[in-house]
């Protein structure tokens, strides 16, 4: 292996340079300084920091190379990926501007630790080996860790971030003992060489092969929240800092998709026929479970958090089929999601108070009538997670279910189906409470920091113009994943 890198090479990586540098930087200010003046130059720096990364990973569309003896790739899905972790990396920024300095969280280590979350996701989704993508998950792991337990003084953080440490540990282990597995029977850990060695049916071994690719959908089935390794979600949702419930919803979320469909896509296609049946059952179990369960919650960020699960099945509705030219569909779907979920925790941001992490439903008592404009925000973000058009949620929800179905999956489609009309309820349950509930009670001020209504209005934008012209998007997906073909 070569040592000697060319420099041209560093230029290929300017966003997560840029990333890593500014990290650091907040770091150094948390180090030295305290306060709501630090807590708001951080806060800064992290956003004008993430914009140069976005600007430098947009100029790297249509690239397409394998860099650092081929640890490391520079092409159309991973750059994708990037833009989307730097977009949600933005709003949750933006929030936090107003959220981390009024329940006092704000300062260089929190921004610093978001940036490096972002990156550990990079990492994970722009590699095919699979040491990058472990020391990319590590990276986002560890800093998620720390951050859903920066409410120091609640006892639920605290234990929300023990929890999900103890449990990613876990996870973490078993995805490290599935990737030493396929290695221990291939000899190979790049999942390129690994789709051309079992093209070429070169013999191994078959067992331990198979228990390796078992561990791996282990370890990725407890970062997509999937059935039966979900249980960690609600629990962990509802005690983080409602601005990291959202940064974790999403960006964790699409960040292990990524990983998932680029190994499994790329090396594992030829045994399509052998793990498809077992996404088939984790589909529906997650699906079904996730959406009966929302309907019995009170507390809106565990509904979310079962919703999460749930979409996390519709997802894998269009995973299973293994057809390399949909897996757009895919892609799509997350990037609709991130808008309709960060804007919905931005919505329960606004209605809490400091020091008060909870989400009741009874909070939403009449919305409509003392706060019209966040009443209208969730509405608009409710009603997309329920699929109705034309909002995005509309869209990717038709092309997953459309996937399935052209792969001949039509019961898998029902199910979706029907997984989406129950699902309608306990959305528009909330809906109900604002506009058809009188207020129990002097529900007192909202938090109206600008910050909040920017976020909320860019996300329903963006929820809008992907519904009505999904166009663009669909293209700039199918383009993305078409290192697949």
């Amino acid at each position: 292996m070569d040592a000697l890198i060319p420099a041209s090479e560093f230029g290929l990586i300017m966003p997560e340079i840029l990333l890593t540098g500014f990290a650091l930087v907040l770091l150094l200010i948390g180090g030295f300084t305290r306060g709501p003046v630090a807590s708001k130059i951080s806060g800064v720096l992290c956003v004008v920091g993430s914009l140069l990364a976005l600007y430098f990973t947009v100029n790297m569309w249509g690239t397409n190379l394998d860099v650092f003896n081929r640890l490391y790739t520079i092409d159309n899905y991973g750059t994708f990926f990037k833009g989307l972790f730097l977009v949600i990396l933005i709003l949750v920024a933006i929030v936090s501007l107003r959220y981390a300095d009024r329940e006092e969280i704000g300062s260089g280590e929190y921004y610093s630790l978001l940036m490096f979350g972002v990156l550990g996701m990079m990492v994970m989704t722009s590699s095919h080996h699979f040491i990058t993508i472990f020391i990319g998950l590590e990276v986002m792991s560890l800093s998620i860790y720390i951050l859903c337990g920066f409410l120091r003084n609640n006892i639920t953080s605290v234990e929300a971030a023990l929890k999900y440490f103890l449990l990613g540990a876990f996870a973490t282990g078993f995805l490290l003992y599935g990737m030493s597995m396929i290695y221990g029977s291939t000899g190979i850990i790049d999942v390129v060489e690994l789709k051309r060695y079992f093209l070429m049916k070169q013999p191994f071994s078959v067992a331990m092969f198979i228990i390796g690719l078992g561990l791996l959908l282990v370890g990725f089935g407890f970062k997509i929240a999937s059935v039966p390794f979900h249980m960690w979600t609600p629990d962990v949702y509802q005690g983080a800092p409602t601005s990291i419930t959202a940064y974790m919803a999403t960006g964790v979320k699409a960040a292990a998709f990524g990983a998932l469909i680029r190994i499994f896509y790329t090396a594992f296609i030829p045994f399509q026929f052998g793990w498809s049946g077992i996404i088939w059952i984790l589909a529906v179990l997650t699906m079904t479970i996730g959406n009966i369960t929302a309907l019995v919650q009170r507390d809106i960020k565990r509904m979310l958090a079962y919703s999460s699960i749930a979409h996390a099945g519709y997802i894998l509705v269009a995973f299973i089929t293994g057809d390399r030219a949909q897996a757009s569909s895919m892609l799509y779907y997350l990037m609709a999601y991130s808008f309709m979920n960060i804007g919905a925790f931005t919505a329960i941001i606004v209605l809490q108070k400091k020091g008060d992490n909870s989400s009741e439903l009874d909070s939403f008592t009449g919305l409509g009538a003392r706060h019209p404009f966040i009443a209208l925000c969730m509405c608009i973000f409710l009603l997309s997670l329920a699929g109705v058009p034309p909002l995005a949620g509309f869209m990717g929800k038709f092309y997953v279910f459309s996937t399935a179905v052209k792969a001949q999956y039509y019961w898998l489609a029902i199910i979706g189906f029907l997984n989406s009309v129950v699902a309608a309820y306990y959305y528009l349950r909330v809906i109900v409470y604002m506009y058809f509930k009188d207020p129990v009670g002097d529900e007192g001020a909202v938090d109206r920091a600008p910050q909040y209504g920017l976020v909320m209005v860019i996300c329903i934008l963006a929820l809008l113009y992907m519904g009505i012209f999904p166009k663009v998007f669909v293209l700039m997906a199918q383009k993305a994943v078409g290192i697949f073909g």
